[in-house]
Protein backbone atom coordinates (compact mmCIF):
# COMPACT_ATOMS: atom_id res chain seq x y z
CA UNK A 1 0.00 0.00 0.00
CA UNK A 2 1.14 3.81 -0.72
CA UNK A 3 -0.02 6.00 1.86
CA UNK A 4 -0.89 9.46 0.62
CA UNK A 5 -0.83 13.17 2.90
CA UNK A 6 -3.59 16.07 1.44
CA UNK A 7 -1.67 19.26 1.84
CA UNK A 8 -3.64 22.52 2.79
CA UNK A 9 -2.51 25.74 1.78
CA UNK A 10 -1.33 27.51 4.73
CA UNK A 11 -3.11 30.53 5.47
CA UNK A 12 -0.47 33.24 6.30
CA UNK A 13 -0.46 34.70 2.69
CA UNK A 14 -3.95 35.09 1.97
CA UNK A 15 -4.53 36.54 5.86
CA UNK A 16 -3.81 40.41 5.08
CA UNK A 17 -6.15 40.34 1.87
CA UNK A 18 -8.99 40.04 3.79
CA UNK A 19 -8.29 43.68 5.27
CA UNK A 20 -8.08 44.73 1.97
CA UNK A 21 -11.00 47.22 0.02
CA UNK A 22 -13.46 45.50 -2.44
CA UNK A 23 -11.35 47.99 -4.67
CA UNK A 24 -8.25 47.03 -3.89
CA UNK A 25 -9.14 43.40 -3.79
CA UNK A 26 -10.39 43.89 -6.95
CA UNK A 27 -6.61 45.23 -8.59
CA UNK A 28 -5.35 42.07 -7.77
CA UNK A 29 -7.91 39.80 -9.68
CA UNK A 30 -9.64 39.01 -6.46
CA UNK A 31 -12.92 39.31 -5.14
CA UNK A 32 -14.67 38.87 -1.21
CA UNK A 33 -18.23 36.75 -1.55
CA UNK A 34 -20.42 35.74 1.62
CA UNK A 35 -21.25 31.98 1.43
CA UNK A 36 -25.01 31.38 0.69
CA UNK A 37 -25.10 27.74 1.50
CA UNK A 38 -23.09 24.99 2.78
CA UNK A 39 -22.06 23.58 0.01
CA UNK A 40 -20.03 25.29 -3.09
CA UNK A 41 -17.67 27.44 -1.14
CA UNK A 42 -14.59 24.60 -0.81
CA UNK A 43 -11.62 26.50 1.36
CA UNK A 44 -8.33 25.77 0.29
CA UNK A 45 -7.15 26.07 3.61
CA UNK A 46 -9.45 24.07 5.85
CA UNK A 47 -9.82 21.75 3.42
CA UNK A 48 -13.87 21.79 3.91
CA UNK A 49 -16.49 24.06 2.54
CA UNK A 50 -17.38 27.11 4.08
CA UNK A 51 -21.02 27.33 5.88
CA UNK A 52 -23.48 29.81 5.08
CA UNK A 53 -22.41 33.25 6.69
CA UNK A 54 -18.78 32.44 5.92
CA UNK A 55 -16.67 35.31 4.75
CA UNK A 56 -13.95 34.02 1.86
CA UNK A 57 -11.83 35.60 -0.85
CA UNK A 58 -12.02 34.18 -4.48
CA UNK A 59 -8.85 35.10 -5.73
CA UNK A 60 -5.98 33.72 -8.65
CA UNK A 61 -3.45 31.26 -7.06
CA UNK A 62 -0.08 29.44 -8.72
CA UNK A 63 -0.52 26.06 -7.78
CA UNK A 64 1.97 24.88 -10.27
CA UNK A 65 4.77 27.34 -9.81
CA UNK A 66 7.25 25.29 -11.69
CA UNK A 67 9.30 26.11 -14.43
CA UNK A 68 7.61 23.71 -16.76
CA UNK A 69 5.34 23.81 -19.32
CA UNK A 70 3.06 23.06 -16.76
CA UNK A 71 2.82 25.62 -14.90
CA UNK A 72 -0.52 26.70 -13.78
CA UNK A 73 -2.68 28.94 -11.56
CA UNK A 74 -6.20 29.67 -10.96
CA UNK A 75 -9.05 30.50 -9.22
CA UNK A 76 -9.44 29.63 -5.39
CA UNK A 77 -11.77 30.54 -2.23
CA UNK A 78 -10.14 31.07 1.77
CA UNK A 79 -12.00 31.68 4.22
CA UNK A 80 -11.57 34.58 6.53
CA UNK A 81 -9.93 33.03 10.21
CA UNK A 82 -9.41 29.48 8.18
CA UNK A 83 -6.81 27.16 10.33
CA UNK A 84 -4.75 24.53 8.23
CA UNK A 85 -5.83 21.69 8.38
CA UNK A 86 -3.26 18.71 8.83
CA UNK A 87 -5.42 15.41 7.98
CA UNK A 88 -4.33 12.30 9.06
CA UNK A 89 -2.17 9.73 6.14
CA UNK A 90 -4.91 8.43 3.54
CA UNK A 91 -7.71 9.99 4.70
CA UNK A 92 -9.83 11.89 2.18
CA UNK A 93 -12.22 14.19 3.16
CA UNK A 94 -16.32 15.07 2.29
CA UNK A 95 -14.58 18.33 0.86
CA UNK A 96 -13.42 16.40 -1.79
CA UNK A 97 -15.16 12.60 -1.61
CA UNK A 98 -18.08 14.69 -2.37
CA UNK A 99 -16.73 15.64 -6.11
CA UNK A 100 -15.68 14.76 -9.08
CA UNK A 101 -12.31 14.89 -9.52
CA UNK A 102 -9.25 15.20 -11.81
CA UNK A 103 -6.01 13.33 -10.35
CA UNK A 104 -3.02 14.64 -12.08
CA UNK A 105 0.42 12.77 -11.73
CA UNK A 106 3.95 14.82 -12.30
CA UNK A 107 7.56 13.68 -11.39
CA UNK A 108 10.25 15.29 -9.99
CA UNK A 109 10.92 17.64 -13.29
CA UNK A 110 7.43 19.12 -12.58
CA UNK A 111 6.24 17.19 -15.89
CA UNK A 112 2.49 15.32 -15.89
CA UNK A 113 2.94 11.61 -16.05
CA UNK A 114 -0.16 10.28 -16.09
CA UNK A 115 -3.58 11.90 -15.04
CA UNK A 116 -7.77 11.03 -14.90
CA UNK A 117 -11.43 11.85 -14.13
CA UNK A 118 -12.53 9.90 -10.48
CA UNK A 119 -15.80 9.94 -8.44
CA UNK A 120 -14.61 11.89 -5.17
CA UNK A 121 -15.35 8.42 -3.06
CA UNK A 122 -12.87 6.41 -5.25
CA UNK A 123 -10.20 8.62 -5.62
CA UNK A 124 -7.85 7.31 -2.18
CA UNK A 125 -7.44 4.03 -4.71
CA UNK A 126 -6.46 6.35 -7.57
CA UNK A 127 -3.92 8.03 -5.60
CA UNK A 128 -2.75 4.93 -4.39
CA UNK A 129 -2.13 3.58 -8.35
CA UNK A 130 -0.63 6.41 -9.30
CA UNK A 131 1.84 6.90 -5.99
CA UNK A 132 2.96 2.61 -7.07
CA UNK A 133 4.11 4.27 -9.95
CA UNK A 134 7.93 5.29 -8.55
CA UNK A 135 8.13 8.08 -11.28
CA UNK A 136 5.19 9.93 -9.48
CA UNK A 137 6.98 12.44 -7.10
CA UNK A 138 3.13 14.14 -5.81
CA UNK A 139 -0.08 14.64 -7.38
CA UNK A 140 -2.22 17.60 -7.90
CA UNK A 141 -6.03 17.29 -7.55
CA UNK A 142 -8.59 19.53 -9.23
CA UNK A 143 -12.14 19.97 -8.94
CA UNK A 144 -12.99 18.74 -12.41
CA UNK A 145 -16.01 20.42 -13.22
CA UNK A 146 -14.83 23.44 -12.77
CA UNK A 147 -10.87 22.90 -12.94
CA UNK A 148 -9.72 24.27 -9.77
CA UNK A 149 -7.05 23.65 -7.94
CA UNK A 150 -7.97 21.66 -4.78
CA UNK A 151 -5.28 20.31 -2.94
CA UNK A 152 -1.17 18.70 -3.28
CA UNK A 153 -0.80 15.08 -2.74
CA UNK A 154 2.45 14.08 -0.97
CA UNK A 155 3.01 10.43 -0.16
CA UNK A 156 3.52 9.50 3.73
CA UNK A 157 5.40 7.01 5.17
Amino acid sequence: MHHFQLIALPPTPFAPLFTLSDQALAQQGAQRHIATENTGYPCRISLEDAQQGDELLLLPYEHQPAASPYRASGPIYVRRGAVQRVLPADEVPPYLSSRLLSVRAYDAAHQIVDASVREGTHVAEEIERFFSNAEVAYLHLHFAKRGCFACRVDRAS
